[in-house]
């Protein structure tokens, strides 16, 4: 009897500590991905670049999940998963609006600024890489941190593309490597949208059942 009561306090103790890990890479990566999105926006206008303006949203995007991933930690199971409906339904209203945007460019686009682009395309890139190594231990932990993770390897495919259509737009001067670019961004987060909503829902909906049983 003892035994188990001490395996259980031992469980405990190491799910608490599993979650302050959890907690603090969290609160590291809002942190950097706050900056990155002012640096990044900021640079994005003066270089009037679409992907380096849409790369940029997608660090306020994850800024919002890493602070509902926050809040949602020490809540359960239903909590985390709902965090992660929210994260997948944001990540698709991003796709969206970098869809519109990109819409805009075509009708007035004008060829943006190469150095610039790859001056905070590469300060972004380093920036998500950071946060994907900090995440990389617990993005199996649950689907609140697997969504997490899964918004941040987005980042770093967009980072790579933006770094692409910068070269391009160097090479040849023309407006369509930003613009292609971009819209590479957008498929990312309605893919990404597509796989956190199809772990999120039924995950949410497991948690729920289990919670009207407990109640019964």
């Amino acid at each position: 009897m003892a035994h188990d009561c001490c395996s259980k306090k031992d469980d405990t103790l190491a799910l608490l500590a599993e979650k302050k890990d959890q907690r603090r890479v969290l609160i590291i990566v809002l942190a950097i991905n706050l900056a990155m999105f002012v640096a990044e926006f900021g640079g994005g206008l003066v270089a009037r670049s679409s992907a380096l303006m849409a790369d940029s949203v997608d660090m306020l995007g994850d800024a919002i999940v890493y602070a509902l991933s926050l809040y949602a930690l020490h809540r359960g199971a239903r909590w985390e998963a709902g965090a992660a409906i929210v994260k997948g339904a944001i990540i698709l209203a991003f796709g969206i609006a970098v869809i519109v945007e990109i819409a805009s460019k075509i009708a007035n686009g004008v060829p943006p600024s190469s150095s610039l682009m790859l001056g905070f395309g590469g300060l972004a890139l380093a920036a998500n890489l950071t946060c994907l190594a900090l995440l990389w231990r617990c993005r199996k932990a649950n689907v609140n941190m697997s969504s997490t993770f899964e918004c941040s390897r987005n980042d770093v495919a967009s980072n790579v593309g933006v770094l692409v259509a910068a070269g391009l737009v160097a090479i040849t001067g023309k407006v369509w490597p930003d613009i292609a670019v971009a819209g590479v961004i957008a498929l990312i987060f309605l893919r990404s949208a597509l796989k956190v909503l199809a772990e999120a829902v039924p995950a949410w909906r497991t948690a729920r059942d289990v919670t009207s049983e407990s109640c019964r």
